[in-house]
């Protein structure tokens, strides 16, 4: 490879940012990435140590500094996810810990968590739920915007729980308020016995691609075979899912769902066919996707018994 000038900063040979950035954007876009210039960015504010927006204002790359970064960009070229190269995800106002055996959270599930954080406000104390809880994301930007809510975390996979576990800790030690993460599988008939009729707003983004649906090499190498795929028609955790939630949720209490982009009818027509929900809303992402479908509990209907205490593993 032919070495662009150098020009010496603070008594170190230093090679400008820009020429070194958009070769970088090139090499991407020929791997196929979507983001290729924001993500050679990116790649570059982390070596570099510096905020994205000041990468035009940097010193440029020392030779150890080049040599990094262009092994992270070969990486992200063989579609290594970017979170995973940084070791960090952006999620509303947070920065998750991610990595091997989580999956990572998306923009998109954002909506939903606003969804849910709105509808938490309008509540003195809610007992909020996250199912499928993965990194954490939506119950810690929860805790994080709704600071009087009691937030409960469930999760299942041991890789995940220690994501989970770390992020917790990290948002704690942070000052937000605590979360408790409940170690169950949210298909169980038990789940959370001693919070039936106790949730006032459950969400969820539970697995849901249908399983012969081709998904990026990001998320075919990477993300958690069972995070990413419910089963033939990608409702097979959802489906139990609803069930439960009915029995969680309070009267009046709110259910949002993340699902398929394919699920735009079918999970709102399970959730009118239960009979225990009321106000059944489709919602949309920002290009117009099916993304994510919310409910009400009716106050009517039957609850399971609660329990005394947890059903299982919380920590």
């Amino acid at each position: 490879m032919t070495s662009l000038p150098r020009h010496p900063s603070e008594g170190t040979e230093r090679e400008r940012t820009s020429p070194v950035v958009a070769r970088a954007a090139r090499t991407l876009a020929a791997a196929g990435v979507a983001s290729a210039r924001a993500e050679a960015e990116q790649l570059a504010a982390y070596v570099l140590e510096v905020p994205r927006g000041r990468l035009v204002l940097s010193d440029g790359f020392t030779h150890a500094q080049r040599t990094r970064y262009e092994a992270l960009v070969a990486r992200r070229a063989d579609r290594e996810p970017l979170q995973h190269l940084t070791g960090r995800a952006g999620f509303r106002h947070l920065e998750l810990a991610v990595g091997p055996g989580v999956f990572v959270p998306r923009p998109e599930t954002e909506l939903l968590a606003g969804w849910g954080i709105e509808r938490a406000l309008t509540r003195d104390a809610p007992v909020v739920v996250d199912l499928c809880s993965g990194s954490g994301a939506i119950a810690l930007a929860v805790a994080q915007e709704v600071p009087a809510a009691r937030v409960v975390a469930v999760e299942r996979s041991p890789a995940a729980l220690g994501w989970l576990r770390r992020n917790a800790a990290e948002r704690a030690a942070a000052g937000d308020r605590p979360v408790e993460v409940v170690v169950a599988d949210v298909t169980g008939a038990g789940l959370l016995a001693d919070l039936v009729g106790a949730v006032d707003v459950l969400l969820c983004n539970p697995p849901y691609v249908p399983r012969a649906v081709a998904v990026p090499p990001e998320v075919a190498g990477y993300d958690p075979d069972e995070a990413v795929f419910g089963g033939a028609d990608g409702l097979t955790v959802l489906r139990p899912v609803l069930r439960r939630a009915a029995e969680l949720l309070r009267p009046g209490g709110e259910l949002g769902v993340e699902h398929d982009d394919t699920h735009g009818a079918a999970v709102p027509a399970l959730l009118t066919a239960d009979g225990r929900y009321a106000a059944v809303r489709a919602h949309r992402d920002l290009a117009g996707r099916a993304r994510f479908a919310t409910a009400s509990r009716r106050s009517d209907g039957p609850h399971a018994v609660r329990a005394s205490a947890w059903q299982t593993g919380s920590s």
